[in-house]
């Protein structure tokens, strides 16, 4: 019986099983078929999936050189581009259209060894979260199939957690990978924003978006980190710093200086519960010897409100080339008025939030609101930057709730107050609006029974350190 516990020792395995990636592939085609119900797949990719895990036995055999993630399973969520296969970010919009290219991250995946196994569902453009959003039905949380598992790439954060592959990546333009990593009790990390080509990425947000990883441990998260950062032609944005080797770069023993926000975890719409939990872990760590202290954050209440209006109205611009002329949904309605086709074509391929959140943005851009929404929200986010800068230069890591609340039931939130919903992000999004690396680490769980994790932040290009304090922190827990 094949059993999955990290990269290293899979690949110990591998060396005393000549065809272990065809074995691997196959137990994780079989739990994907197992959980179906799930909905974390929208497509799987067995007989390519079954061709690699060959090849790479075959190479193995050979005794050439082995990539980093060699015969590793991974999972897409479906927003990265994979050269002949749908992709479609989980809306009508692009149903039935196939990439003819690879995302640079999915290009550096191949050519380190991974094994891509299939698309993951997600809020439709990574709208949302709650992975509800979807085109194709809402992804089921496999601890409890009545809650949501977070979103927006609620199937790539199932997928690890229910043992359909090994890691899989998912983006993060406000949380987007630790939000649903916290409610399904697995590693998420979001790297620094330009860490990561964003080329093959179906854009959100172009500021705030990055591509993350979710795993099982903090050094399978690292290992895959690596494999896919660094330079890219295709990406102007991308950072040209050089790439550490995350696993080498080990600080044992290192005493960290950690703030805490107050207003973070003594926060009104918090759970009580997961309030109590990380104070007493804060004891924990002051025990061990690591300094932790509150720090004032005054802006907490203007974090959501200043991501919703940036990144909805980037958006409304980057969603504007999906028109129905060139590819992808097309409105049957006969006309020969050229915008009201588009009009028609764009309110049946769109869902209702991606057009809620276009007509906002669109609203905040517009002659009459520009100043008074977008401009101030642009002005908040260069002060969160300068608040990181502070906080910073005085310590190694500020730490967090993820999400206030464990996974929620499903339909709970939307019912209840479409709002409501927005706030799962209040934690998440003042990494997304200052572009530092994060990373939400399942520490604890609740009385009723559900995980939920720590965020730990640190500053930019710092994700050495970021890996290194989340390492102890949960060897702290274990």
């Amino acid at each position: 019986m094949f059993s999955f516990s990290s990269i290293q020792d899979y690949h110990v395995f591998l060396t005393g099983n000549p065809n272990g990636c065809v074995t691997a592939v196959g137990h994780y085609l079989s739990v994907i078929e197992e959980k179906k119900h799930l909905n974390a797949f929208l497509e799987i990719f067995a007989n390519d999936a079954l061709q690699q895990a060959s090849a790479l036995d075959v190479q193995r055999a050979t005794g050439k050189p082995l990539g980093k993630l060699h015969g590793v399973v991974i999972a897409l969520k479906d927003n990265l581009s994979y050269k002949g296969h749908k992709v479609s970010a989980s809306s009508r919009m692009l149903e039935g259209f196939i990439s003819i290219y690879n995302a640079t991250a999915v290009e550096k995946l191949l050519a380190e060894g991974a094994i891509i196994i299939g698309r993951t569902n997600c809020d439709e453009f990574a709208m949302g979260s709650s992975s509800e959003n979807s085109a194709f039905g809402p992804v089921k949380n496999g601890l409890d199939e009545t809650r949501v598992p977070g979103g927006s790439s609620g199937g790539s954060a199932v997928a690890v957690q229910m043992g359909m592959c090994m890691v899989s990546l998912g983006s993060d333009t406000g949380g987007s990978v630790r939000q649903p990593a916290d409610l399904c009790g697995v590693v998420g990390l979001k790297p620094t924003y330009g860490r990561i080509s964003r080329y093959g990425l179906i854009a959100y947000a172009s500021s705030f978006d990055h591509i993350g990883v979710f795993a099982n441990t903090v050094d399978d998260a690292a290992l895959v980190l690596e494999s896919i950062s660094g330079p890219d032609e295709f990406d102007s944005t991308v950072s040209q710093k050089p790439v550490p080797n995350y696993l080498a770069q080990k600080e044992k023993g290192k005493k960290y200086r950690i703030a805490y926000f107050k207003e973070t975890i003594d926060h009104s719409r918090l759970d009580k519960e997961i309030s109590t939990q990380i104070k007493s872990f804060i004891d924990v760590l002051k025990a061990d010897g690591h300094t932790v202290e509150p720090v004032d954050f005054d802006l907490i209440e203007y974090v959501v409100p200043t991501y919703y209006v940036l990144t909805t109205a980037e958006a409304s611009s980057n969603l504007s080339r999906f028109d129905g002329v060139k590819y992808g949904y097309q409105s049957s309605v006969k006309t020969t008025d050229l915008t009201e086709w588009y009009k028609q074509t764009r309110s049946e391929g769109f869902g209702k939030e991606v057009k809620r959140r276009i007509l906002l943005g669109t609203f905040v851009l517009s002659a009459g609101y520009y100043d008074a929404y977008f401009t101030k929200a642009q002005q908040i986010r260069h002060i969160l930057v300068d608040k990181a800068k502070e906080v910073f230069s005085n310590y190694d890591a500020i730490i967090s709730p993820t999400v206030p609340t464990t996974a929620f039931l499903l339909n709970e939130k939307a019912k209840k107050d479409p709002i409501e919903i927005l706030l799962a992000d209040i934690y998440t999004v003042f990494a997304n609006l200052t572009g530092i690396p994060g990373i939400s680490i399942p520490l604890f769980k609740h009385s009723n029974g559900l995980p939920f994790g720590l965020q730990v932040l640190t500053e930019h290009f710092n994700e050495e350190g970021l890996i290194n304090l989340s390492r102890e922190m949960t060897k702290l827990k274990q």
